[in-house]
């Protein structure tokens, strides 16, 4: 018997209408692993999207460096991290985003989640 747990409020669940909501975007972001296809992007965004098909609500998203707005459109955050990282985003930046807390607040909320004596000042 499964039961469904509801999401936190806020969040999107990427299940199997997320992923064929989001088909197209991810699998644009998942080019984007060759380095050739991350200067096409930059050089023509809005034809690498059209390339790909992506929905209206995705290329709006994307014009709008809406990293939250991509997952909305079915973006998968393991793919648009290859996205995020040609608008200058890292993953902190990105978790960030998604907890509504700025880059300072994120890290300290990360490193408070941490049991001391795994912290170090490397």
């Amino acid at each position: 018997m499964h039961n469904k747990v509801d999401p936190i409020p806020g969040t999107h669940i990427f299940d199997g209408a997320a992923a064929r909501k989001g088909y197209a975007l991810n699998a644009m972001c998942f080019s984007f692993n060759l380095p050739s296809n991350r200067q096409q992007f930059l050089e023509d965004e809005s034809a690498y999207c059209a390339r790909y098909g992506l929905t209206p609500e995705q290329r709006d998203a994307v014009a709008r460096r809406d990293i939250l707005g991509m997952i909305a459109a079915g973006g998968n955050i393991y793919y648009l991290a290859k996205l995020a990282g040609i608008f200058g985003l890292n993953v902190q930046d990105v978790g960030a985003l998604q907890t509504g807390k700025t880059v300072a607040e994120f890290k300290q909320f990360l490193l408070d989640q941490a049991p001391q004596t795994q912290i170090s000042e490397a």
